[in-house]
């Protein structure tokens, strides 16, 4: 039976003492992280709210198979926090929109979260009223005019259901339980919330689509009320697409039998606690950019060279060769060369092993900078 019909739906239970002690770790990491993000100073925090926000809006859109571009994210969001910052480009409307609703959610986190806030952010996350090729209800209730709302697996004609929604009958009713639990001040611990949060409304599902992205970004707000802080340092999106398989497995167990959800809770903290674990990697390269910049302060460079070597310094994959950085930084071959000598010549690059046709290059760091560059060292 799945949850939803059971007669004391939506009363959830759980038992606190199984979830002591995993509470009590995501409390003092929490803690903990914010005390370092206060130390470093605006600039630096500044570039760690960029780079996690950025990672939890590609994560969050990756556990459901849609992979957003990453600079149209980073250029989308520091637009609308007003950054000045190099390299930005246009951004689709795609990614406008999934932007646009996780900056509601986590810049105005101490607002209610409302029927219209939430038709708000579906409109945006669907600009073209379709998903994927089908076009469904935007901004309002799903309606099951095609029969309920399930998700299933599996070939046609050998579906497996997994899950079957309440009907769309009673989702105002619904939905109306779940904002005025979610909005009121209660005595439910605030991390506890959050857990249950995404779990109620991703049980209801009301929406054709996008539940998900937005039970997560609901999370996310009740996290940021958690902190008391629009300032996202941490992303449970990034982790939960690391764990997908064991979170719909996890999503598929709690909505089937009783209102017992300790063990969601109690998965929920452990994701938590090793997204605020693996923080430290995030902070470690932020700083690392930071030594880096500060060293090179007063060195003269174009912008393409500034662009290029930024993007060295946050997430680039492979080698960097002459024809890559013409295909990024959109020049000549030559250009590219010219741009590659002279960082080479400030001792900013440096030329791989090999040579001739598979030359390749790197950043000049020391060996402890390229420690936390690339390995996350922890920041004590």
């Amino acid at each position: 039976m799945y949850i939803h019909r059971n007669t004391d739906w939506p009363h959830f239970s759980w038992d606190d003492s199984a979830l002591l002690y995993a509470l009590t770790q995501v409390r003092h990491m929490q803690g903990k992280l914010l005390g370092k993000m206060e130390a470093l100073g605006f600039s630096l925090q500044t570039e760690a709210v960029l780079k996690t926000l950025t990672i939890d809006v590609l994560k969050s859109n990756a556990i459901e198979g849609d992979h957003l571009d990453y600079d149209q994210v980073r250029s989308s969001i520091a637009r609308r926090l007003g950054m000045d910052i190099s390299g930005l480009v246009p951004s689709s409307r795609n990614v406008e929109g999934v932007v646009e609703m996780m900056l509601d959610a986590t810049q105005h986190y101490d607002q209610p979260l409302t029927k219209d806030r939430l038709f708000g952010w579906h409109t945006a996350l669907f600009p073209g009223q379709r998903s994927s090729l089908y076009k469904i209800t935007i901004g309002d209730w799903r309606k099951d005019e095609t029969g309920p709302m399930q998700v299933v697996s599996g070939p046609m004609g050998k579906e497996q259901v997994h899950y079957e929604a309440p009907p769309a009958h009673k989702l105002e009713k619904e939905m109306q339980g779940f904002l005025k639990w979610f909005n009121r001040k209660d005595h439910i611990e605030p991390v506890i919330k959050a857990g249950l949060a995404h779990l109620w409304f991703v049980t209801i599902h009301p929406f054709d689509d996008g539940n998900g992205r937005i039970a997560r970004t609901i999370a996310d707000m009740q996290l940021a009320r958690t902190d008391r802080s629009s300032q996202r340092y941490y992303s449970l999106s990034a982790q939960i697409e690391q764990w997908k398989n064991q979170y719909y497995d996890m999503l598929e167990q709690t909505q089937k039998g009783s209102l017992d959800v300790t063990h969601w809770l109690l998965w929920f903290l452990e994701c938590l606690l090793a997204t605020l674990n693996q923080t430290d990697e995030l902070l470690a390269k932020v700083l690392a950019k930071a030594s880096f910049w500060r060293q090179h302060q007063s060195t003269a460079l174009n912008e393409r060279q500034r662009y290029m070597v930024n993007k060295l310094l946050d997430d680039f994959f492979g080698k960097l060769t002459t024809s890559k950085w013409a295909k990024m930084a959109k020049c000549s071959q030559d250009t590219a060369l010219r741009d590659i000598q002279d960082l080479i010549e400030k001792e900013i690059l440096i030329k791989d092993p090999g040579g001739g046709r598979s030359t390749s290059y790197g950043i000049n760091l020391p060996p402890e900078e390229k420690v936390r560059l690339h390995s996350g060292e922890t920041i004590d």
